[in-house]
């Protein structure tokens, strides 16, 4: 089935009809411990709303919940289990569904979930963070940390449906917004000028929710349209990635030394280490450079390292699922919306973008 991305226009038709679709036997939701507080009675809405009398009202009043923790550290292979268990305990099928109702934690984890329980069930996503509505729900990317170590198991499997609604970024704090943020500025990059533009321009602190609405929308069409191109990463889909080498590393360095990052600051961070690769490897313009540079230490702050962490990072980076024989690829830019896949930097030129990191 191929998946849907929907930009939100009415949630309880919306809801209604991508149930519908797949004419479950069972319905399943997964919350986390905060947005099952701060999001379910939206979702409870679209059950309780007049427009479930067009489809299986049994489905709608009938749901079973499954809570998990909240936040990355939650993203274990013990809250998989949880998962596995509460559908087996609940009497899922292999033709019943699970909704992820959540960030991006909750659509990676579930949406693996669903795609081994009883191998495979459907699922649909629906994200509460912009992070998740513009990264980790759309795509097909499913899985779980594991050793330390982001995103190492999971599958690619998309969801049958994916729905955007800008107004769970009412519950949203200022630092998880600035955190998907980032990822749509990731895309901005791989796009074009004007794109770029409007992004560093947008006042991310004072967000008009209806403008962001629509920038969401361009963002999802970008990543769409490169997923489409190479849904299983063989090529143009490493675009995706930008920022995310060096930006896995300081995520995962801070959760070993317990001070734990949102993702898309350690993206944005990535982000200024990665385009001083493009710059002094591909040719990306210095005063670009400076601007998201600038505008990365003004929104997101810096992650604090020093030299003597340079070769643990080093290390860190050498995991990576697009490096090949132990080479760290990169994907860098030669100008904004040049892609250039695959490239390789040494030791030396790594530390040397770390200093400009720090240094700027």
């Amino acid at each position: 089935m191929e998946q849907q991305v929907i930009i939100s226009q009415d949630l309880r038709a919306e809801v209604a009809a991508a149930i519908d679709r797949v004419q479950p036997d069972r319905l399943f939701v997964l919350t986390d411990v905060n947005t099952r507080d701060l999001c379910l009675p939206l979702l409870k809405d679209c059950f309780n709303d007049s427009i479930s009398q067009c489809f299986n009202v049994s489905i709608f009043q009938s749901f079973n919940l499954i809570t998990i923790g909240a936040s990355d550290e939650a993203k274990t292979l013990d809250s998989l289990a949880a998962v596995w268990t509460a559908l087996g305990e609940g009497g899922a099928t292999r033709h019943s569904m699970l909704i992820n109702l959540g960030g991006g934690m909750i659509t990676d984890l579930g949406g693996f979930a669903a795609s081994t329980f009883k191998r495979g069930i459907a699922y649909i996503n629906i994200p509460t963070t912009l992070l998740a509505m513009v990264d980790a729900s759309v795509g097909g990317k499913t899985g779980i940390n594991f050793r330390g170590l982001k995103n190492e198991i999971g599958v690619f499997n998309a969801a049958s449906t994916v729905i955007l609604d800008t107004q769970f970024l009412r519950t949203l704090d200022a630092q998880n917004l600035r955190s998907g943020y980032a990822e749509m500025l990731k895309h901005a990059l791989i796009s074009d000028d004007a794109m770029l533009c409007r992004h560093l321009a947008f006042d991310i602190e004072h967000p008009d929710l209806a403008a962001l609405q629509q920038m969401v929308a361009d963002s999802v069409a970008v990543k769409e349209r490169i997923v489409t191109e190479d849904p299983h990463e063989h090529g143009i889909r490493k675009a995706l990635n930008l920022g995310h080498t060096a930006g896995h590393a300081f995520e995962s360095l801070a959760m070993e030394e317990h001070r734990t990052v949102l993702h898309g600051y350690a993206v944005a961070w990535g982000l200024v280490c990665e385009l001083y690769l493009s710059a002094t490897r591909c040719g990306f313009p210095s005063t670009r450079l400076h601007q998201v540079a600038q505008f990365v230490r003004e929104t997101y702050g810096q992650f604090t390292i020093t030299c003597k962490q340079y070769d643990r990072l080093y290390e860190l980076m050498t995991h990576d699922k697009k490096n090949t024989a132990g080479v760290i690829n990169f994907t860098l830019l030669g100008g904004v919306g040049d892609i250039r896949i695959n490239q390789q930097a040494s030791k030396d030129d790594i530390f040397e973008m770390l200093d400009y990191y720090r240094e700027n």
